[in-house]
């Protein structure tokens, strides 16, 4: 048997196939989710997992889970990143998860989700964000990071990404180091981060899943401001995908 998770994000898709096979993969969510779902069933297909097949189980999650019209099972993606960093970090942790449009703070206690909290009113707090100021900068996400590494923190105080945004096209109208826009972009979106974090009891071990999670630079910058460690997850972006192919498994059987 093939068990697949498949979480549609709002900028990226990311896939978990467990059992038979070991397969993961991301790609753009581009405009439109059932479109996705249909270039990921191909993809699947080609590397030898038919998604119709009686031996292939297969558990939708994320913002566009109702587009994967030939899943099993439809699964919020709390639970399934949950089940996640559950898999990654053990049965008692804190999850927070950066996403392209929202960020999620998910209590997990004795293996249950005791708690959790999302912010998606606000993109200042997100991937979206960053990739924003990396257009602005004429940067990649990667080398806004390493620019970021190598810069001295300008304070961006807005909470808004059209006012933060304006920020940032000022310090350049100033003529200021674009490695200390982009410390002061890094750490604007770790700020919110913890902002939203501090609104919940963590225990004492916490990952970071999402798009950001393999960056040890953010981790470490997200936990100055938290005021204890944040680990970095090599798998971390497939965490609700993962949990979802394990909730595949765990149902059929």
């Amino acid at each position: 048997m093939n068990y697949v998770g498949i979480d549609i994000g709002s900028t990226a898709s990311k896939v978990a196939v467990r059992g038979e096979k070991e397969i993961y993969f991301v790609l753009p969510t581009g405009w439109s989710s059932k479109e996705t779902t249909q270039i990921i069933k191909e993809k699947l297909k080609a590397e030898g997992v038919d998604v119709q097949s009686d031996n292939t189980k297969v558990v939708a999650t994320g913002y566009g889970r109702i587009a994967v019209d030939f899943a099993d099972y439809v699964i919020t993606e709390i639970t399934c990143h949950a089940r996640g960093g559950r898999e990654m970090a053990g049965d008692n942790l804190g999850i927070i998860d950066v996403g392209g449009q929202d960020t999620k703070v998910i209590l997990v206690e004795n293996g249950m989700v005791q708690d959790f909290l999302m912010n998606d009113k606000c993109s200042a707090g997100t991937g979206k964000f960053l990739e924003i100021m990396a257009n602005r900068l004429g940067v990649t996400l990667k080398e806004l990071f390493d620019m970021a590494q190598a810069g001295t923190v300008l304070p961006i105080s807005s909470l808004c990404t059209v006012f933060a945004e304006s920020e940032v096209i000022n310090y350049i109208g100033e003529g200021r180091k674009r490695e200390d826009i982009a410390a002061g972009v890094v750490d604007s979106v770790a700020a919110k981060v913890a902002q939203l974090s501090q609104r919940k009891n963590l225990p004492k071990r916490v990952i970071l899943t999402g798009g950001l999670s393999h960056s040890e630079y953010f981790t470490k910058a997200l936990s100055g401001k938290i005021g204890q460690t944040v680990e970095p997850t090599e798998k971390g972006r497939y965490a609700g995908a993962l949990g979802a192919a394990i909730l595949a498994e765990e149902k059929s059987k």
